[in-house]
């Protein structure tokens, strides 16, 4: 049996409410192959095991390990020449990206992830180039990343089958087009030759190799609503049931895709989704900016999660979610870094501070989020959004035991005030250079700037002469391509949604 004792300074083990979290001075646990199996102070426990393992000095803060709800890819777009745009452009210069090697690539996110203290990642994975072998490799080049530097991750690859660059058929497009540009435009999406039921034979494939694993789980992801077909809709809604496996599904992110929902179906997005019997907790929706107070009731009464992506609404200039409408009706909240962060990295300490600031709204009501709230999304609000579920996300016996040890002298000096509450202190101050070791199911994945599992260095020197080579013939026309349609799909969106004939997503009344 492999086992550890893991001390601290101060163990924050759960919030408790909005208000409220679980602290124990001295605290400790001890894991036994990668569960934990008692919890109290270290004084206690290393009384009663005396001959364990011990992990940390006694001068750390010790935290559940972090769930990042939402991520796609290793390289920012920024890093691949793809700047800041409003989301339905940005999917054009997104055309320019380099072909990377996924497995060096999802191993760069990694590295950034697991250093803030994230511990499990809802990866989701999409727009691979190929046919189902090609794909697939891709995904266990990705699986086999996760596994490899020992971090958790809940799997899926994004379904798309229509409209898969604008809000419009893909050969109605290509027709609008001037004809230099329609062979090119055609090349561009041959290179994506997964069908539906490939998609759906690669989760099933997936899930049967993988879905067992301690570390790796397989779920479902509907893109998008102007992605899915009806018909992909159905055999989503079909498998998650047969299968009780989780959806993470983008909806709403800006409010094109709000008159995209009105145009298809006279309903709002979520309305179209529960046709369908997509609406239930097994559901999590990314973004969800462009809401209204119905769609929030009814998230809500059946139980729908949100993952909430701040810093990509941002630099997206998709809107700001109604975080503390959600908050207020009991929706289960997650946090998400997306592509990438405000500061173009996955830092979890970082962003928990965004959505702190994010939705200070004015006035004196008690109703912005507070240190224990963004806590909660980043921990067992996130993990319920996986098929980890209630096994992850909190330090409790029973649990796993991911978690992290942040210096508290890294928070506190030269001057902390006794009266600043410790979480308080943690979440607004604590830096990733102050995480010294983060530990999922039981294992020390990452201690003192250190990852104990895989050659960082020699990884990312590995990604960077990769991506020395000339541009291929594929990425240079790519480039061209990008450039040409920007100024089509400018005019395809110009009068695509008016905002003066359109409700505004859901800003709440002064009572909240």
């Amino acid at each position: 049996m492999s086992s550890s004792l893991i001390r601290s300074r101060a163990m924050i083990t759960r919030a408790i409410d909005r208000h409220t979290v679980e602290e124990i001075a001295d605290g400790a646990v001890l894991q036994e192959d990668g569960v934990i199996t008692k919890i109290g102070t270290y004084a206690d426990l290393s009384r009663q095991h005396p001959d364990v393992p011990v992990v940390g000095t006694g001068r750390e803060v010790m935290l559940p390990g972090f769930v990042n709800g939402h991520h796609h890819v290793g390289l920012t777009p920024v890093q691949l020449g793809s700047p800041d745009m409003p989301l339905e452009l940005w999917f054009i210069t997104r055309m320019i990206c380099r072909n990377v090697n996924v497995y060096l690539d999802t191993l760069y996110s990694a590295f950034e992830m697991i250093s803030s203290g994230i511990t499990t990642v809802q990866h989701i994975h999409g727009w691979m180039p190929g046919k189902l072998n090609q794909v697939e490799g891709y995904s266990e080049q990705v699986i086999k990343a996760y596994d490899d530097i020992g971090m958790r991750v809940s799997y899926c690859f994004a379904v798309r089958d229509q409209n898969r660059l604008v809000y419009q058929a893909d050969d109605e497009f290509v027709a609008s087009l001037p004809k230099a540009l329609q062979d090119p435009m055609k090349r561009w999406f041959e290179r994506f030759q997964m069908s539906l039921d490939d998609s759906m034979a690669m989760f099933e494939s997936l899930y049967g190799k993988h879905h067992n694993k301690s570390r790796t789980k397989i779920q479902l992801a509907p893109a998008n609503l102007h992605w899915c077909s009806d018909e992909a809709l159905t055999a989503l809604s079909d498998t998650s049931k047969k299968y009780d496996a989780p959806l993470h599904m983008h909806l709403v992110e800006t409010a094109y895709q709000k008159e995209y929902a009105r145009r298809r179906g006279d309903c709002t997005a979520l309305e179209y989704l529960d046709r369908f019997d997509l609406l239930s907790p097994r559901l999590t929706l990314g973004h969800g900016v462009w809401l209204n107070e119905s769609d929030i009731d009814k998230i809500a009464e059946t139980g729908v999660c949100v993952c909430h992506n701040c810093s990509s609404n941002f630099r997206l200039r998709s809107g700001l979610a109604a975080l503390n409408v959600f908050e207020i009706k009991g929706v289960n909240t997650a946090i998400g870094l997306d592509e990438a962060g405000i500061n173009d990295d996955r830092d979890m300490l970082q962003e928990m501070r965004m959505v702190l600031r994010a939705h200070r709204v004015p006035g004196m009501d008690d109703v912005v989020p507070t240190s224990p709230q963004v806590l909660r999304m980043a921990t067992s609000g996130g993990a319920k959004t996986t098929p980890y579920g209630e096994t992850i996300g909190a330090l409790e016996v029973g649990k796993k035991a991911d978690l992290s040890l942040i210096d508290w002298s890294q928070v506190s000096y030269p001057y902390l005030d006794e009266e600043m509450p410790l979480l308080d202190a943690v979440v607004q101050r604590a830096k990733t250079e102050g995480v010294r070791m983060v530990m999922c199911d039981g294992e020390i994945i990452y201690r003192d700037g250190v990852f104990t599992k895989v050659d960082k260095e020699g990884a990312l020197k590995a990604l960077h002469d990769d991506l020395q080579s000339a541009l291929s013939d594929d990425e240079v026309e790519r480039r061209e391509l990008s450039k040409a349609l920007l100024p089509h799909v400018k005019e395809f969106y110009a009068n695509y949604y008016d905002p003066e004939k359109h409700e505004p997503f859901y800003r709440p009344s002064s009572r909240f």
